[in-house]
Parts: structure tokens; C-alpha cells; sequence
């Protein structure tokens, strides 16, 4: 199947008003994260940022077309982000998403550390856990976190072997988070929803550990 230059151009639409929902809450610095919406399974295709734009603005060359093994469809001078393949992972293991957002956020980086030595962070009876598409009462998730490997293959095996269809998003350890959905909106609902739980459970460690009384 092949897209139109019409699905590609819905396709770069809906990234932008992502990129700039989440550049708007500083989510990209310094030219960090990336994003993509799946254009079709078979074969699998998908918009992705290009990579080293700032997520700020917007320019003509803000996104390309890449294959299952993150590579341009055609014929540019555009890179896709660095991280290209670990969107391909999470689309060829979970066919029904069909969108993947990746920001670097205090909170998630913090996250990542402190939960590292548990290779997941859990959390449990908050409201938010509903946004993930989560309703059963007092839920507990659990988050995946892999390490931060410098090698982009080691990387997106190390993801493949462990995210989950319950749960739509992985950490990796002082880096960022992978979030994804059946399409941009839930995918950017999962996002907000594991960026509250982050906060929240850092801010809620901070006033514990400050309302704990000195020897």
C-alpha cells in the first residue's frame, strides 16, 4: 500500500500541533525527543521528525517518511531522529498503535533514576492511572525502564524485550520517555497521563522527606 501525499500531509499536521503542545511545556530541550504517526502496516511506514530541528517552530523540513527499518522512503536530504528504529519497535510489536511520542522531561529523568535499580517505576491508586486506559479501582502499574544505551540497535531490542500491550510507555534511565497510542490523541493522553504520575510521586517524595522530623 502507498501512501497519498495527502496522508502524509494530514500526517505532518497532526505532528505539529503535538510538537508544539509539548515544546510549549519545554519538553524538547535542546532539540531533544521525537515523534511519529503510522502511515500504513504493510508495508509499515511512518512519519517521523527529522532529526536536529528545533520542536519550537515550524519549518517545510520538519518531518520524513521512514520504512520498518528506519529508513527514508524516498529520495531526501532529511535525517530521521536517532532514535527512529525504537518507533519502528513499538509499531511492528504492537500493530494497533498507531502513533509514538518521545520527550525528555525532569520529572521522567528523575524517575528513571531513582526506579532504575527496580527496572520499573509502580505506582499506585492515582486518577491519572485512568488515562492510560486503566479503570479498574485502586490500579497499580508499573512502567518499564531500560538502560540508556548508546547504540540505538542494543537500545530498541532492549525496549522490544520489554514493553508490554498493558501498559503504553517505556523509560529509559536518564533519558526520556516512549508513550504511545491507537492514534495521536491517545497517544498524547498516555503521555500527559505518565508525566503527572511522575511529578506528582517526585513532589510527594520531596514533602515526605521534608515533614520527616531530624534526630
Amino acid at each position: 500500500m502507498t501512501t497519498t501525499l495527502e496522508q502524509r500531509l494530514d500526517a505532518f499536521r497532526r505532528l505539529d500541533d503535538a510538537k508544539l503542545t509539548f515544546a510549549r511545556r519545554d519538553w524538547f530541550p535542546g532539540t531533544s525527543g521525537n515523534l511519529s504517526i503510522k502511515l500504513t502496516d504493510q508495508p509499515l511506514q511512518f512519519a517521523v521528525t527529522a532529526s536536529g530541528k528545533d520542536k519550537t517552530k515550524l519549518s517545510p523540513e520538519d518531518y520524513l517518511v521512514v520504512d520498518g527499518d528506519a529508513r527514508p522512503v524516498e529520495a531526501t536530504s532529511l535525517k530521521p531522529s536517532a532514535e527512529t528504529l525504537i518507533h519502528a519497535v513499538v509499531y511492528k510489536k504492537f500493530p494497533q498503535a498507531g502513533a509514538c511520542f518521545h520527550v525528555h522531561t525532569v520529572w521522567n529523568n528523575l524517575i528513571s533514576e531513582l526506579y532504575f535499580g527496580q527496572r520499573a517505576f509502580s505506582i499506585q491508586g492515582q486518577e491519572l492511572i485512568k488515562g492510560l486506559g486503566i479503570w479498574e479501582e485502586n490500579a497499580r502499574i508499573a512502567v518499564p525502564i531500560v538502560e540508556n544505551f548508546a547504540d540505538i540497535p542494543k537500545l530498541a531490542k532492549a525496549i522490544e524485550k520489554v514493553i508490554t500491550p498493558e501498559i503504553p510507555g517505556v523509560l529509559i534511565r536518564n533519558h526520556g520517555i516512549y508513550a504511545w497510542g491507537a492514534n495521536d490523541f491517545e497517544a498524547k493522553r498516555h503521555l500527559e497521563s505518565f508525566e503527572f504520575l511522575f511529578e506528582y510521586h517526585v513532589r510527594w517524595l520531596q514533602l515526605h522527606q521534608a515533614a520527616v522530623p531530624t534526630a
